[in-house]
């Protein structure tokens, strides 16, 4: 005999589905039929529907999130940082961060791990469903400048509010123009307590002046980013570096 927690989740899946109408008489009227027994194949077959539509749900999500190839948790090299630092990574995967849509900002020079720590926690939010996208500063920045241009920046910057974590890649390599700074901060001015989004820069908040041009704008944009945000600071050696460095000693110890 199935249990009333069986027989709730059976409703439960059914209102998932959008199937509301078997979610409610289905239970009553397999015991009417003398079929209750049959009711626990039932739960089985939603319960690997439901299983399905996840793993659909998550392939469709990380087709759609554009993260780059192998920066998986999996790969990332959690040693080489400070305990904190993976402290607060571990904490952020979790996706908590996502409910009072805080920002995530990681400084630090080329090659100590932003990027991939940063694509790390997307895959992990996609795991659980979560919407990502990531893009690289330089790219997001000229798409909307075209957007703007044809007149469909309120249409671009809808689609990017469909997307839960914005990753945006390497701010600190823009062009430096008053139109790229513009766009950049309408994206930041629109998203603000809304969505949350990932900033990687190797520049610091006090060189901010590079990318919007004035210190207004500069003061408006860092005002934005930093309200409910979680700052991680990569202060280790470039992996690519350290990779080199041991090549080269391994080279020397052949000859």
């Amino acid at each position: 005999m199935i249990d009333s927690e069986s027989t709730a989740r059976i409703v439960q899946l059914c209102t998932q589905f959008k199937l509301p109408t078997v979610g409610a008489e289905a239970v009553d009227q397999f015991y009417r039929a003398g079929h209750a027994e049959a009711l626990s194949s039932l739960l089985e077959v939603l319960e690997m529907e439901a299983e399905d539509r996840s793993q659909r749900r998550i392939s469709r999500l990380r087709n759609a999130a554009k993260l780059p190839a192998g920066k998986l948790w999996s790969t990332l090299e959690c040693e080489r940082f400070p305990v904190g630092l993976t402290r607060q990574l571990q904490n952020l995967s979790t996706g908590d961060f996502l409910e009072d849509s805080m920002n995530i900002l990681a400084f630090g020079l080329p090659g100590t791990g932003k990027t991939h720590a940063m694509c790390a926690i997307g895959h992990r939010l996609i795991e659980t469903g979560h919407s990502v996208y990531f893009t690289p500063a330089y790219s997001l920045v000229q798409n909307l400048l075209a957007a703007r241009r044809d007149l469909a920046l309120p249409k671009l910057l809808r689609k990017l509010d469909n997307f839960e974590f914005l990753i945006i890649d390497d701010l600190g390599y823009l062009p430096q123009g008053t139109q790229e700074s513009e766009v950049l901060f309408t994206l930041m001015a629109e998203r603000y307590e809304r969505r949350s989004l990932g900033i990687t820069s190797n520049l610091v908040f006090s060189e901010w002046d590079k990318i919007f041009q004035n210190p207004m704008a500069t003061a408006a944009a860092i005002d934005r980013v930093i309200h409910h945000s979680a700052i991680l600071e990569f202060n280790v050696p470039s992996y690519r570096t350290i990779t080199a460095e041991q090549n080269g000693k391994e080279k020397i110890r052949q000859k």
